[in-house]
C-alpha cells in the first residue's frame, strides 16, 4: 500500500486506567487503521496511527473523545514520514 500515512499522537489527561488503549484499538480496527496505543510513564498515551489519510484523520479526531471515563486535555499530533517506518504495521496493538 503506497498511499498510507502515519501519525504519532501523544494524548494527555485522564487516559490511563480508563480503557483508553482498548477503546482506541477498537476504533482503529473499525477504521482499518494499524499501529499501536501504549501507556507512557508520564501518564500520557502514545498512539501510532497508519492507514489511509481519511481513516487516520478520523482516529486522530476520535482521540479527543476516547472512552466515557476518559478526560482528554490535549492531543499532540506529529507527522511521521512513511520512509521513517520500516513497514506499515499489520495490525493495531496495545502495550
Amino acid at each position: 500500500m503506497t498511499d498510507w500515512i502515519a501519525r504519532r499522537c501523544l494524548v494527555a489527561g485522564r487516559v490511563q486506567g480508563v480503557f483508553y488503549r482498548a477503546s482506541t484499538r477498537a476504533r482503529a480496527q473499525s477504521l482499518g487503521v494499524t499501529g499501536y496505543a501504549r501507556n507512557l510513564p508520564d501518564g500520557r498515551v502514545e498512539v501510532l496511527a497508519c492507514g489511509s489519510a481519511s481513516a487516520v484523520q478520523a482516529l486522530c479526531e476520535w482521540l479527543w473523545e476516547g472512552p466515557p471515563a476518559a478526560h482528554v486535555t490535549a492531543v499532540y499530533v506529529e507527522t511521521i514520514a512513511p520512509a521513517d517506518l520500516r513497514e506499515q504495521p499489520g495490525s493495531f496493538a496495545t502495550g
